[in-house]
């Protein structure tokens, strides 16, 4: 059964969305509106300024729009599911990124808490493999964004017993 990522991971994705789309669009503008409009702005008898205060209007409006759109979208298109071999991992919007983690690979599974999932009581699983971790610098190889809290520990410690009893098989 896929499971679907706690509601607070909208703002995850809506925060990253908004920090990127906000800037992207708002050098765009400044450069479009430099370039092709305060011509015709100033022809119309409006100013420099008031065509600036029109973009700095506009980018912010734009930018919630797209970040919002984006969040929902991301939202609904991010799943997990436990099999009884491995871990998997479907993410993406336009391109989908389907990811297998054995649960004989996994070598550690670490549980973070920022202040926004503080705030809206969900944490995030790190799960680490051997060959990927050293390949990436110590970075985690399977990523949960957004889990409750109870959820969390419980998707812990089932990913440690299946270590667990993975080792002991390989013994």
């Amino acid at each position: 059964m896929k499971n679907q990522l706690h509601p607070g991971a909208r703002w995850i994705f809506r925060l990253k969305s908004y920090f990127s789309i906000f800037f992207l669009i708002l050098f765009f503008s400044i450069w479009i509106g430099s370039f092709i409009f305060s011509p015709f702005l100033i022809d119309n008898g409006f100013s420099v300024l008031s065509g600036i205060f029109i973009i700095i209007l506009i980018v912010p409006i734009i930018a919630l729009i797209l970040g919002e759109v984006y969040a929902r979208m991301a939202y609904n298109r991010w799943f997990y599911e436990f099999t009884p071999d491995n871990l998997k991992i479907e993410k993406g919007i336009v391109w989908k990124k389907y990811s297998n983690i054995p649960y004989s690979k996994i070598q550690n599974v670490d549980i973070h808490r920022g202040i926004l999932a503080r705030m809206l009581g969900f944490s995030s699983i790190m799960i680490q493999t051997a060959g990927y971790s050293i390949q990436r610098g110590g970075m985690a190889e399977g990523s949960i964004p957004a889990v409750g809290q109870e959820d969390s520990e419980k998707i812990r410690d089932f990913l440690m017993k299946k270590l667990e009893s993975s080792k002991g098989q390989e013994l």
